[in-house]
């Protein structure tokens, strides 16, 4: 290290001392001035141990060579506490002053605070205080410190009610700054301080904000050039860098006016309140998110609140308030609590309108009722020297998350205003000045979220520099006449959801070129999760046949894209039917392109859209210097091809941009509903843009007078409800103004005028607009937005292909109170707000999306219109989507496409549930007394609507519980009927279908009347109406249009009927479809798919699935094209929705409905609150069990979700990838407690880095678990967690192709781990009978065992006797017993030895073959007897019983009076047969056995198989339980009983033989000859009721497939080879 020069010292001056000591390495340099200024006997250092680390010798160094050099006695220590907030307390003061007392400290000391700002705010009270105030210096580490809490000698420590709350002034002796400590500064740290130089400059110095605003990067880069301190470069002047010096001059420039400001007001009792700019909201902030979220971080929120609350109080411009957000974005700052940053954390959801004013309370900056704030009043200046009292009710409604109008007429009526700058024109203007030569001045620029993105890529592509003239009315654009460089590698440019910028950027961008010393060749353009979805494929297709190199990142046709330098030019040929923004991309660039001949710019593909927006390019590009020539044919007419030359753009000394003419039709808007005036200057006839002509097109046809000029617009509407109907407009010219049409055609109720009524339109209240199908692929699809917001006041709609049709009402009629969901597009809320004016309580529920186009839209509807503003919290006033309470006993009602299954579904779930099945369209032809086909034939359709809806009503009064009602395809068609099924207080099911298989029913159905149009088109038209009238959707996933085979089919037919059982079951709350083992404590286990398309792992799912109680449906791993994007999947919800009825088709496991976000280890955008919502209502619609919701998402939205979650369950999970969670911390309580206010099962997943983590975790849930809890650690050293977790513990399986989380094991592998530690012993499970030689049972159940890697053993115990032999005895009495199954002869002999009793079900059949050991409620052992014979042969008649069994019909047949009869019957009766007959050869004995059953079960004993009586339906269900050797298919042989060839019936059935061997019985040999009856053979019952024992005794999912397997093919072999 060279030796230290004197260093060169800039000095400020504060309270009229030269006490602030600026420069780089001063370390000797501190220490030789407070030695020889300020003696004293000690001299004390107080830091932390990060400082510590860093500059503790070096300091230490110094001071004892400067003591030593003096020959000085006095001494030099030190003193290092614990870093963070939690330090500056009475607890962390108490402990410095104890460490000065046992130091033996004197009132002489001196103490030295360095570090940041928690430092030097303690240590300054500690020298406050200590010996009634010592001397002290503060040396800064920080910016923030530098900047902000070194100078001006406050002092403080924090208490429970707050920050800063105690403390006192004391000024220090010295301020040193340091730069050179900020080579070591984190970049978030060096941002925190920026902050604070930001806001000193916005309240003091224009000149200073706009180098801020101008040099951010050069500023941001003078911290990142590398360490200098072992050169001391910057230490002396000679040998600073120009980054060094800017760098100091930032903090020297800022420093001094708080210095200055200091000077004037040293107690804060007024001018120095000014300081304070953005700390009053962003303090509150900064309480609610500490630790979290940094102080500057806080206050960068607060201090664009606090300028938002100046703009309210008509105080400040907008213009300032683009500034002020663009510079902080700037400096990696946030700008909003919606920023992900803070969105993500949980403690975001605190941060409600009542909570941070009760913060704002306790401020001491606030005195009495009112919230002090500073308020801006222009960039360098205040409005006073001091803050302002500013009321609650302004505050509140600038923190609201939403608005509604408060309707009215306005008040300043007549309006004159403009709008804000053309967004399009400003987008254009700031390409063609930054590509143009020369400087170029843009006057009434947008200030926007669209244009920041824009201007921010063009910096980034260093293509031109910009500065701001005129208090930020004028933009200067340096031009760089097309010299575009790539951007570092790594960094990409991000445009938000900017279409219009990411169309252009990606023209412009071929036109970039590496540097020389470039380390990439590629530029990369992205954005966030709904530009993702936005198409720019056709501008990329013309592009690279052009020959340009760009390449998707993730999905076809979107951005992200990859782009290498190349823009050939020549002739290229581009499809422009989708958005004219591909042609002007194209045409703004083609100057620039390679070929000296110029461009040729054809357009194909069909009608070119928005072509006024391409007459605007082309427009300005000669005002730029470059002349498009458009061709035209031999006859004069124009041609979809243009000609551009080679050139450069040649910039006007000044350009003029026009007010926005999209934005001008809100204020038109609102004159034409209110019956009010109102003049929008500066857009008229001459106007650039197609919007101009609203007005003029729409509005005076709705009966509104217009007047306008070259560049003004005025229009006066007609009174209050006179607006009359469109009719027909075609807005292609002028789409965006669509939705602003939209709005006013939904009341203007009066008839249109007659010569409007074309294009199809028929009603005199319809407006239809035409022209408008791009609008699908904006910001959101708007015209399926408005079509479902309209909904919301009542409005009907009909979608089109091209646009939509509105029929409207009057304004008394339409709904009130509705909350409009935004999809964050600006132009929705702005047309929403114009029908606010008219109905009351309309809340628009993200009002800053409106920043994109007209940031200061709610200030301007208030100051310049004079209609009053408020500000709503969501929480109060947020409709639930379907939060409906269902009455218990309410009839389900179905609706969907005819062809889809309700009548099947309908039929299945009646019978499941026990209700009455009503065909709606049967009932209706009943009441008519004629064929639905016939009525309509006769009447037509709309009579038949009227007719069917009366019915309905009918139904829904006479029927209203206890029934199912199948509903028409078209009663959605009626808009009351759609009201009275939303209102229903029951389940409203959506049965869905894929499209090919209805087209392929309806094709050939002739008992209903041809729609009349298309069946895909009915099927467009009603998927809405069906979605906005149902609570709950069902996919009926049975496919017809593929040839299936019969075995194929009757799989497809059991699948969907177990599906529909367990839907049915669920969404009623009759049997929920949820993991039993967690209320019973025992262990439980789901699998995490990791799969892009479940349709791979459907064939092994049975594998995949073994031992497991759930299946994780890991939905943020979902893509159709299998790609996962590393910023961010959203899977179509489309998409989702198949997928999850296609693992439907596979498996009746809950489900477990999981959206993991990037932050928590998975795929999903943390960023997409609104789609991860809209997957969660999918998932509840569906009939999920188990929806995973982080509790990073918004409070609100989780209590919405969980209001109509029905019988499904919240899992509220927490993930930590990070490693710095830690289970004995405050933040783990923390965790759990939001949690489990959130969810019925918590989960919180941490990361261990030592087996002692996990003893932390088990620790920690003994404490809190008073809810189900999934408490896991990630990682190698984790899995012990995994092992012992009880509750769904995530598992994986060797074939699955990833696994979900580091540290995750198999089931097999959690099984084996239990057994090694002691917390799964080995169990002994017998089978006690005689004869048993050749049982099937161990090979049954050890085969199991093995497939689950249970520790357990099955063996056969010969014995004719369980009393009478002591060996039987002591095995079920030892402590390995795990329970025993039983057979003859022993059935009765082990009913003593059940001290636990049997089941009810056993008791009815009066025999036990199941032996399972349990606890009684005192916690002792005891035996249980139950019975599994009954429910294999219930179970398997039911999943292959193709007929439904409709109650009081329904009839079954039990052939043999046996013991096993007894189960049969009782299988029989369980199954809703309403009538079971029985015949055995034996008459008496037959009679007996039935007369000891209960009379409901309705048995008949037949006399012969032959003579089953008339009056009763067919067996649907036949058991057999003789002996295949006492069963015969000859009438005369006398082999046994007589099995008659009419038996089975043609409509079919089950047949079930209880009878062994052989395989093949006469009574299944004469069921296989008729096709309709399902045959299950004995050995599948045998291995059915083995299943259900090894269930019973294990508590796990039996493996089927794997038993049946083992179990055939031993079977097989004993059968061949007997």
């Amino acid at each position: 290290m060279p030796s230290e020069a004197q260093p060169d010292i800039l000095k400020v001056s504060i309270l009229g001392k030269d006490s602030i000591h600026c420069g780089f390495h001063l370390s000797s340099y501190i220490a030789s001035t407070v030695i020889s200024t300020l003696p004293g006997s000690t001299y004390v250092l107080i830091t932390d141990n990060h400082i510590a680390k860093l500059h503790l010798d070096a300091f230490s160094s110094s001071f004892k060579t400067v003591l030593q050099q003096r020959g000085s006695s006095s001494r030099f220590i030190s003193h290092v506490i614990p870093p963070g907030e939690t330090s500056k307390s009475r607890e962390g003061k108490a402990e410095i002053e104890d460490f000065l007392l046992k130091q033996a400290c004197t009132r002489d000391t001196v103490i030295l605070a360095l570090g940041g700002g928690v430092i030097g705010d303690l240590v300054g009270f500690v020298a406050a205080t200590f010996m009634r105030g010592v001397r002290f210096v503060q040396i800064p580490t920080t910016l923030l410190a530098m900047v902000d809490s070194s100078v001006g000698g406050k002092t403080a420590i924090d208490t429970p009610h707050g920050k800063n709350l105690i403390g006192s002034f004391h000024q220090p002796e010295y301020v040193f700054i340091d730069a050179s400590f900020l080579e070591t500064l984190p970049p978030r740290e060096f941002a925190n301080g920026m902050a604070e130089v930001v806001k000193t400059a916005a309240i003091w110095n224009e000149t200073e904000f706009t180098s801020l605003e101008s040099r951010a990067p050069e500023i941001q880069s003078a911290v990142q050039s590398g360490s200098t301190r072992e050169t001391l470069q910057g230490q002396t002047l000679a040998t600073r860098t120009e980054a060094q010096q800017l760098l100091l001059s930032v903090i020297v420039g800022s420093i001094s006016v708080k210095a200055h400001i200091v000077t004037i007001d040293e107690k804060e009792t007024g001018l120095r309140n000014l300081v304070n700019f953005g700390h009053t909201i962003g303090h509150a902030i900064e309480a609610v998110l500490t630790p979290t979220i940094l102080h500057g971080e806080c206050i960068s929120i607060g201090m664009i609140l606090e300028a938002e609350v100046a703009r309210k109080l008509g105080v400040l411009g907008q213009v300032a308030i683009g500034r002020l957000t663009r510079t902080l974005k700037a400096y990696g700052l946030p700008v909003s609590v919606e920023d992900p940053r803070i969105a993500k954390l949980p403690a975001a959801r605190l941060l409600t309108i009542d909570r941070l004013l009760d913060v704002m309370k306790i401020d001491k900056k606030n005195s009495g009722s009112e919230k002090k704030i500073v308020i801006l009043k222009r960039i360098g200046k205040t409005n006073e020297e001091r803050a302002t009292g500013v009321k609650d009710e302004v505050i509140a409604a600038v923190l609201a998350e939403a608005v509604k109008v408060v309707p009215g007429i306005p008040l300043n009526n007549p309006v004159r205003m403009s709008t804000p700058g053309s967004k399009s024109i400003s987008n254009r203007s700031l390409v063609l000045a930054a590509l143009g030569k020369g400087t170029c001045r843009l006057r009434n620029l947008l200030h926007s979220d669209d244009t920041a993105v824009m201007m921010a890529a063009l910096i980034d592509l260093k293509g031109a520099s910009f500065e701001w003239e005129d208090g930020g009315e004028t933009l200067v654009v340096h031009g760089g006449q097309g010299s575009l460089t790539t951007p570092p590698k790594g960094k990409e440019i991000y445009l938000q959801n900017a279409g219009t910028a990411a169309r252009f950027l990606t023209t412009v961008c071929t036109l970039v070129r590496p540097s020389a010393n470039a380390d990439t060749q590629t530029t990369v353009i992205t954005g966030n999760a709904r530009m993702k979805q936005r198409p720019c494929g056709p501008l990329v297709d013309a592009l690279t046949a052009n020959g340009s190199k760009i390449r998707y990142l993730e999905g076809e046709g979107c951005l992200p894209l990859a782009i290498d330098e190349g823009f050939k030019g020549g002739h290229i040929q581009l499809a422009a039917s989708v958005s004219s923004q591909y042609v002007s991309s194209i045409l703004l660039c083609s100057p620039y392109a390679s070929d000296p001949n110029g461009t040729v710019l054809e357009l194909v593909g069909g009608q070119v859209i928005s072509q006024p927006y391409i007459d605007m390019t082309i427009a300005m590009m000669a005002t730029f210097g470059i002349n498009v020539i458009r061709r035209k044919d031999q006859d004069g007419k124009l041609l979809d091809i243009y000609d551009i030359p080679k050139g450069v753009y040649t910039n006007p000394p000044i350009y003029n941009i026009e007010s926005d003419a999209s934005s001008a039709t809100y204020p038109l808007a609102i004159a034409a509903i209110t019956g009010t005036t109102c003049t929008i200057e500066n857009i008229g006839t001459a106007s650039l843009q197609g919007d101009a002509g609203f007005a003029k097109f729409v509005l005076e046809p709705m009966g509104c007078t217009v007047t306008q000029t070259e560049t003004e617009t005025t229009v006066t509407g007609p009174p209050i409800g006179q607006l009359r109907a469109c009719g027909y407009v075609d807005m292609e010219p002028m789409t965006d103004a669509f939705l602003t049409a939209s709005v006013l055609a939904a009341v203007a109720a009066k008839p249109s005028l007659p010569e409007r009524r074309t294009q199809g339109v028929t009603k005199e209240n319809a407006t239809r607009i035409l022209g408008i199908a791009n609008q699908r692929v904006k910001e959101c699809n708007r015209i399926r937005a408005m079509i479902d917001e309209l909904a919301k006041f009542g409005v009907e709609t009909l979608e089109l292909d091209d646009g939509l049709e509105i029929y409207a009402k009057p304004t008394s009629e339409l709904k009130e109170g509705a909350s409009i969901h935004c999809y964050d597009d600006h132009r929705v809320a702005m047309a929403f707000s114009v029908l606010g004016t008219v109905v009351k309580n309309t809340v628009l529920e993200e009002k800053l999306c409106v920043g994109k186009t007209w940031p200061n839209w709610w200030d301007d509807l208030e100051n310049k219109i004079g209609l009053k503003v408020e500000g709503v919290e969501l929480h109060q006033s947020k409709q639930t989507p379907n939060s409906r309470s269902f009455i218990p006993e309410a009839s389900i009602i179905l609706i969907g496409m005819r062809g889809a299954g309700k009548s099947y579904i309908g039929h299945v779930a009646a019978s499941v549930l026990g209700l009455e099945f009503i065909d709606a369209d049967d009932h209706l032809a009943e009441v008519l007394g004629v064929s639905v086909h016939d009525f309509v034939t006769k009447n037509g359709w709309d009579a038949f609507r009227k007719a069917e809806l009366e019915d309905l009503m009918t139904l829904l009064k006479t029927k209203a519980t206890g029934a199912i009602i199948s509903t028409g395809g078209g009663i959605v068609e009626s808009s009351e009927a759609r009201t009275a099924l939303q209102n229903w207080s029951g389940p409203v099911i959506h049965i869905e279908r894929d499209i090919e298989s209805i087209v392929q029913y309806l094709t050939v159905e002739t008992e209903r009347p041809p729609y009349g149009e298309s069946i895909e088109e009915v099927f467009r038209r009603r998927a809405p109406w069906y979605t906005e009238a149902s609570t709950h959707q069902f996919y009926s996933f049975f496919k017809t249009v593929s040839p299936l085979t019969q075995e194929e089919k009757d799989q497809a037919l059991r699948a969907l009927k177990a599906e529909i059982v367990r839907f049915f079951n669920h969404i009623t709350g009759a049997k929920p479809n949820l993991v039993t083992s967690i209320a019973d404590g025992r262990r439980s286990y789901f699998l995490s798919l990791t799969y892009a398309d479940v349709n791979d792992a459907l064939p092994i799912l049975d594998e995949l699935t073994t031992g497991v109680d759930a299946i994780e449906f890991r939905v943020d791993l979902l893509s159709p094209t299998g790609k996962i994007s590393e910023s961010g999947n959203i899977p179509p919800l489309s998409y989702v929705a198949l997928q999850l009825a296609q693992l439907r088709s596979a498996t009746t496991l809950p489900i477990v409905f999981t959206v993991r976000t990037k932050s928590q280890g998975g795929a999903f955008p943390d960023n997409a609150e609104n789609e991860a919502f809209a997957l969660f209502e999918l998932a509840l619609r569906s009939a999920v069990e188990y929806v995973d919701v982080e509790i990073t998402w918004t409070e609100r939205r989780i209590k919405a979700l969980d209001a109509i979650k029905g019988p499904s369950q919240i899992i509220a999970s927490w993930h930590d990838w990070s490693g710095a969670f830690k289970w004995d911390s405050p933040a783990a309580k923390d965790k759990y407690e939001t949690a489990a206010s959130l969810g019925d099962i918590v989960k919180i997943v941490g990361k261990a880095d030592t087996i002692g983590d996990n003893f932390s975790l088990f620790k920690f849930v003994e404490t809190v678990a008073n809810k189900p809890i999934i408490a896991i650690n990630m990682g190698v050293e984790g899995q012990l967690s995994r092992i012992i977790n009880p509750t769904l513990s995530p598992v994986t399986h060797p074939s699955m192709p990833t696994k979900a989380a580091p540290g995750q094991m198999s089931f097999v592998q959690v099984q084996q781990a239990l057994s090694l530690i002691g917390q799964l012993p080995a169990k002994k499970f017998y089978l006690f009978g005689s004869p048993i030689q050749h049982s099937q049972s161990p090979t049954l159940h050890n085969s199991g065992f093995k497939k689950l890697g249970l520790p357990h053993t099955f063996q056969i115990f010969e014995t004719t006797t369980i009393q009478g032999s002591e060996e039987a005895r002591s095995i079920i009495a030892s402590d390995d017993f795990g329970g025993a199954a039983v057979t003859i002869p022993v059935k009765l002999d082990i009913i003593p030895s059940l001290s636990g009793g049997v089941s009810e079900h056993a008791k009815t059949i009066g025999a036990v073959n199941t032996v399972i050991p349990r606890l009684d409620s005192n916690g002792n052992r005891v035996l249980y007897g139950d019975n599994t014979d009954w429910q294999a042969i219930r179970a398997l008649a039911s999943q292959n019983l193709q007929t439904t069994i409709v109650p009081g019909k329904s009839t079954g047949l039990v052939i043999g009076a046996g013991g096993t009869s007894r189960a049969a019957i009782y299988a029989l009766h369980s199954l809703g047969l309403s009538t079971i007959f029985l015949f055995n050869r034996t008459q008496e004995t037959a009679r007996s056995l039935a007369t000891s059953f209960p009379e409901s079960y309705n048995i008949i004993v037949l006399d012969s198989l032959s003579c089953i009586p008339d009056t009763y339906e067919a067996p649907s269900v036949i058991v057999g339980t003789v002996p295949a050797q006492g069963t015969s298919l000859n009438k005369d042989d006398g082999a046994g009983v007589y099995i008659p060839p009419n038996l089975f019936s043609d409509k079919g059935g089950v047949v079930v033989d209880m009878a062994y061997k052989p395989a093949e019985t006469p009574l299944l040999t004469l069921a296989a000859k008729t096709a309709s009856w399902y045959r299950v053979r004995g050995v599948d019952i045998l291995i059915e009721q083995g299943c259900r024992q090894f269930e019973l005794w294990t508590g796990r999912r039996a493996p089927r497939r794997q038993i049946r397997e083992a179990v055939l093919t031993n079977y097989n072999a004993q059968v061949q080879h007997p």
